[in-house]
Formats: C-alpha cells, sequence, structure tokens
C-alpha cells in the first residue's frame, strides 16, 4: 500500500492503550487510529496504574477480565487499522506486571541470585514470557533493563535489575533479550545510557548522572555494548541527563542528539531502532508546553519510534512539516521491516490464551531453588527439628497474612503451630518477613513500629530472618549481625515458599 508523507511519520507513534478505561476513551483511540494510521500500540493496565509512579499511590485497585479485556481491545483496534498495529507492553516480568492472573516470573534482581547456569535460566525465561505474550497478540516487550543497580537507594531501578555487577548484567540483560526473541517476539535493552546509579525517579524529575565519560564507559554503557556487539535490534533511550556526554548541559538522553545519534548511533555503531522512553514522563514532559515540541525533539535526536506520546496529532504535524522527507522515509522503512520480522502485518483475530500452570509452577520451583540462599550465618536443619521437638522453637509471619503459606508448612513439617510457641520460652525464633512492596518507598511499605519489634526479637534471643522479598530492604531490619542466619527467598511465590520450607 502507499503511505503518505503524514502516514509514513504516523507509523513511529505508539500512544498508550488502556485496559480498564471509558468506552468514550476507547472510540477516541480508535479514532485515532483510523484517522492518523498510527504505527501501533502500548498496553496498560489503567490509567490509574500507569499514573501511580506520579502520584506516589500504591494502592491495589481490584479489576476482573483483564486479559480476556485485552484480547477484545486488540482485536477491536486491529480491525480499526488500514495498518496492522505493533502491540507493545512493558512487562519485565511477564504479562503479570499488567495483567491480573496470568504467568509471573522472577523480578531480574532475583534471577541475578541464580548460582547455577544463570544465563541458560535467564534466557528459558524470557522465551516463557515471550510465548505467553505472543499467545496475547503482543509483538514487543520494552525489557529487559540493561541498568547496573550500583545506587541502592534507586527509587525506580532497584529489583528491576539484574544487579550491581556489570559483567552479570550485561551477560543476563543479553539472555533474557535472547529468550524472548527466540519466542518470535521483539524485545529492547533500556535505559540507554544506564539509569542504575540515579537517586531521582524520572516518572516524576529529571536525574542528573555525575560520572566522567570513562567511569559510564566501565559500567553504565557495557551492557548495551555488549548487546550491540550481539546483534539486539533496539534499545530504548531513558529520561536521565547525563553531562559528561552532553558537554556539561543538563539534557535528557531522550532527547539529546549528542547521546542517540552520535554516541549510540555514530560511536558504538548501533544500526537497529531507538525507543524513547514513555513520552509523558515529567522529566520530559514538563520541559515542553506546546503539543508536539517534544515529539519533534525526540525525533531529530534520532529516536525511530515515540512511546506514550500525549499528543500525537500535534507530534505528527510537527514532525511532517519539520524533517527531511529523506530521513522520515529512512526510518519508516525500518518500522516497516520490524512490523515484517515480528508478523505484525499477518494479524489475525485473536483468541483469549490459556496458560500451562502446571508447567508455569514447575518452571518457579526449579527457578527457586536455585536463587534462595543464605546470605548470613548458616542453617542448621537438625537443630531446628531438635528445638522443635522440645517446642522451643518459635515462628513469627510479619507484613504478609497470616497464616502465611510458608507457615503452614513449617507447622505441617514439623507438626505443631510454631505460632503458638512462646518467644521467651523458645531458644530460637525464625521470623518470616514478606516484604510489602517492592519499590523502597516509605521503606518498601513497612511500618517503622513492625520493624523495631523485628529487631527487639533478633537483640532478645538467636533469631533467623527469613525475608521473602527485595533484598535492597534487608537494611532496614537492623543490624544483620544480630541475626543467627539471615536467609534471602527474593519472592513470594508459593514456590519460593516451598523451596525455603525444604531448606530449613
Amino acid at each position: 500500500m502507499n503511505f503518505t508523507l503524514r502516514e509514513k511519520v504516523a507509523q513511529f507513534f505508539l500512544p498508550a492503550a488502556f485496559i480498564h478505561d471509558s468506552e468514550e476513551n476507547y472510540q477516541t483511540l480508535e479514532n485515532l487510529i483510523r484517522k492518523e494510521n498510527i504505527g501501533g500500540l502500548t498496553f496498560f493496565h489503567s490509567r490509574h496504574s500507569a499514573a501511580a509512579n506520579f502520584e506516589k499511590r500504591a494502592e491495589a485497585l481490584t479489576y476482573t477480565g483483564t486479559l480476556e479485556k485485552m484480547i477484545a481491545l486488540i482485536n477491536r483496534y486491529q480491525q480499526a487499522a488500514k495498518t496492522p498495529l505493533l502491540i507493545s507492553i512493558d512487562a519485565e516480568y511477564g504479562l503479570a506486571m499488567r495483567i491480573e492472573n496470568t504467568p509471573q516470573y522472577p523480578f531480574a534482581i532475583s534471577l541475578g541470585a541464580l548460582q547455577t547456569d544463570a544465563s541458560t535460566k535467564v534466557e528459558e525465561v524470557g522465551f516463557r514470557m515471550g510465548k505467553d505474550l505472543k499467545s496475547a497478540g503482543i509483538h514487543l516487550n520494552f525489557a529487559p533493563c540493561a541498568d547496573v543497580n550500583t545506587n541502592p537507594d534507586n527509587p525506580v531501578i532497584g529489583y528491576r535489575s539484574f544487579g550491581d555487577q556489570v559483567g552479570k548484567v550485561a551477560d543476563l540483560a543479553l539472555a533474557n533479550y535472547l529468550g524472548m526473541k527466540r519466542a518470535g517476539i521483539g524485545a529492547c535493552l533500556k535505559h540507554f545510557p544506564g539509569h542504575g546509579d540515579t537517586a531521582v525517579d524520572s516518572h516524576l524529575g529529571l536525574p542528573v548522572l555525575q560520572k566522567s565519560r570513562a567511569e559510564l564507559e566501565a559500567e553504565e554503557l557495557a551492557p548495551f555494548k555488549k548487546g550491540i556487539e550481539n546483534g539486539v535490534e533496539m534499545i530504548m533511550v531513558g529520561h536521565l541527563a547525563v553531562p559528561a556526554l552532553t558537554d556539561g548541559k543538563d539534557t535528557p538522553a531522550s532527547i539529546s542528539r549528542e547521546i542517540i545519534t552520535d554516541l549510540l548511533k555514530k560511536e558504538m555503531g548501533f544500526q537497529g531502532l531507538v525507543v524513547s522512553d514513555a513520552l509523558n514522563m515529567k522529566a520530559v514532559a514538563n520541559l515542553f508546553p506546546t503539543p508536539g515540541d517534544l515529539e519533534l525533539k525526540a525525533f531529530e535526536a534520532g529516536n525511530d519510534l515515540l512511546c506514550f506520546s500525549d499528543h500525537v496529532e500535534a507530534g505528527i504535524e510537527k514532525i511532517a512539516s519539520s524533517v527531511d522527507p529523506k530521513k522520515i522515509e529512512s526510518v519508516f522503512e525500518k518500522v516497516m521491516a520490524l512490523k515484517k520480522r515480528l508478523g505484525v502485518l499477518d494479524f489475525e483475530v485473536l483468541d483469549v490464551p490459556k496458560f500451562d500452570w502446571k508447567s508455569h509452577s514447575a518452571f518457579q520451583s526449579h527457578l527457586a531453588s536455585d536463587y534462595i540462599q543464605v546470605v548470613r550465618g548458616k542453617l542448621d536443619a537438625a537443630q531446628l527439628k531438635l528445638l522443635a521437638q522440645s517446642k522451643k522453637l518459635a515462628h513469627r509471619t510479619f507484613f504478609g497474612k497470616s497464616p502465611s503459606l510458608f507457615s503452614e508448612l513449617l507447622n505441617k513439617h514439623f507438626n505443631q503451630n510454631l505460632e503458638e510457641n512462646s518467644i521467651e520460652d523458645s531458644e530460637m525464633v525464625l521470623i518470616s518477613v514478606f516484604v510489602p512492596s517492592h519499590k523502597p518507598l516509605n521503606k518498601f511499605g513497612m511500618e517503622d513500629a513492625i520493624l523495631e519489634e523485628i529487631k527487639e526479637i533478633a537483640k532478645s534471643k538467636p533469631t533467623i530472618l527469613v525475608h521473602f522479598g527485595n533484598p535492597l530492604a534487608l537494611k532496614h531490619l537492623g543490624d544483620l549481625e544480630d541475626y543467627e542466619a539471615v536467609v534471602c527467598g527474593y519472592q513470594g511465590f508459593e514456590e519460593t515458599q516451598e523451596a525455603l520450607r525444604k531448606m530449613i
């Protein structure tokens, strides 16, 4: 088919599509698809969840039928499209990041703790995630993070990174990417040039990374360099300023020609597609009050795909009327080649997928048995058994639902209710902590009074801490030297709780 210049530009846009929304908003987006022939959509759960970072809200709203609604919307929007839409999503740990009752995989920080064959296992995670996404009509996953999380107080990366070791992050990010590619979907490394050592959430403001060029090459840029050397086809640029790369200016990377065109494309030799991080994020959105100016600036800087623009029509107009048609043609050809490669142009009406939960659970168990680990002290299973037999072992659960599955498994294993044994009369206490949030806001959602209670128990009795959740939250649980042993479970999955019961 023939495209007008404006339609070619429209192919660069991937605005947000909200699954739980009003019929009026569904129709508005449908009309935009018909009118402008846009390139694709990026699916989010709801406007509320997409705004949670901005407004520092963390409450979970209950919705039903999310998967079914998304499938129906994809079918509806694809039928409205003159050119089949590239359907993308940000699903770093699987569909469950956006859609309830779908398979969830471990966070990157948990996968970074794998002790054997980590790259093989992380590639398999990518492959399984990719198959789930493909079955749900999604062509492109904006994952994984290739950020090296060297700042433990990072408010936005943290659990999303494979860790603080450059080599490991480079290896596992590439493995995860290759797994998704093997499943037949697109993936991308993010957030170039590296968002791991920042202390500001770019959803809310502009992080500035004050590092020298040499430091950046040794750390932040290394995982992206490895990806480029291994043929990665897409990289997402983050909203962070890196003055060492922009002649001392605090220009966000996502709109910096020096960072995208000069460094990433020319110097580092990246030939693939560059996608912007969400253009509605405050780090850049607040800089451009006139609709369309941000989109034009992002495109001129070297972005090929524009994600989550709030001003699609104005952006199309500005780019079509301001940019050299040869440049537009060149990017258009790259975008259409991507669509062909991912099978976008062969759209067929979707059915709601069914997942193999038994296989998923077995895989989760396989992973959990390898990432859980004793990070301090040692566990003596025989000693615990003897203490339990003499009713000198107590167990307390904090922050999680009570009784937790872990508590029930322990009680069954020791044939008694360890929660009923008094701490005062016990010779050892098991404490299991289910960290409420994987984000560091408000001490990962842990209340001060309860944290003090945990610390007091650790000081008064020999205590084993079993930590289910983000290991970066351990710093709020007092001096780890006060515990006989600290066991990191990383996730609260049922399979992880069972694996830890076996260990104990």
